[in-house]
């Protein structure tokens, strides 16, 4: 696999810099759309055109940090780690508002992000999102850059994954490789993980996988019913080597 880093974070808080309103929203799909508004130029859908003051503070943050300098290194380093793999893609950090404003709900959003990017692979872009409702660091940067460019490269050896046991066996190995943080699950939780996942595994609603892949908290959210789980309780189980 080959890469370009594009530089986005720049563009997006000179978005912020234009009122907020229609002006703003104008001035957004431009950046994001071709002249002709039927193709899309940078990979922008995840911004939130219409946030508020939170959203360029943290741009802010994150442009002091020099994330994209960090993010730039992280795929120097990943690209050798996938090289023998075909495809040649642009990789982009945009800033996704799930904290306030209603723009991103963060279960169905990360859940897409994870599984459902293949129209953006066909477009032959990465996007590594930066969540507002974290704090800005360099690791979480460099561990975002190397899960997408791995996430990329499995889905282009195994394909899409349809089934929950498709899609643990495919976050489990992204994490692994890609390091990072991810919620650590004790003995008790994680052998109770177990018993609950086990016979799901070939599931391919999306209740039951939201439920697993995220927990409780999201199953109460999206008004699914509970299994009992703790916080990204599959994805932790997955990490581990479970699936």
């Amino acid at each position: 696999m080959k890469f370009e880093f594009v530089s986005l974070l720049p563009t997006q808080r000179e978005l912020y810099a234009v009122p907020r309103g229609a002006e703003r929203f104008e001035a957004y799909l431009k950046a994001m759309l071709n002249v002709n508004g039927d193709e899309v130029r940078f990979p922008l859908m995840g911004m939130n055109p219409m946030g508020r003051e939170h959203v360029p503070a943290l741009l802010d943050d994150y442009l002091s940090l020099d994330a994209e300098g960090v993010a730039e290194q992280a795929l120097g380093e990943v690209a050798g780690e996938v090289a023998g793999i075909p495809g040649e893609y642009k990789v982009a950090l945009v800033l996704v508002d799930d904290a306030k404003g209603g723009w991103t709900y963060r279960y169905t959003t990360e859940f897409g992000h994870y599984f459902q990017e293949q129209a953006l692979f066909k477009r032959g872009w990465l996007v590594a999102i930066l969540w507002a409702s974290e704090r800005p660091s360099a690791a979480a940067v460099r561990a975002e850059v190397r899960a997408v460019v791995h996430r990329a490269a499995y889905v282009a050896q195994h394909g899409a994954a349809r089934t929950l046991r498709q899609m643990l066996e495919q976050e489990g190995t992204v994490r692994a490789r890609a390091g990072g943080a991810d919620p650590a699950l004790s003995d008790e939780e994680r052998a109770y993980t177990h018993d609950v996942i086990t016979p799901l595994l070939d599931a391919e609603d999306m209740p039951t996988i939201l439920s697993v892949l995220f927990g409780d908290a999201a199953a109460l959210e999206l008004g699914y019913t509970p299994l009992g789980l703790v916080e990204r309780a599959g994805l932790a189980w997955a990490r581990g080597g479970g699936a």
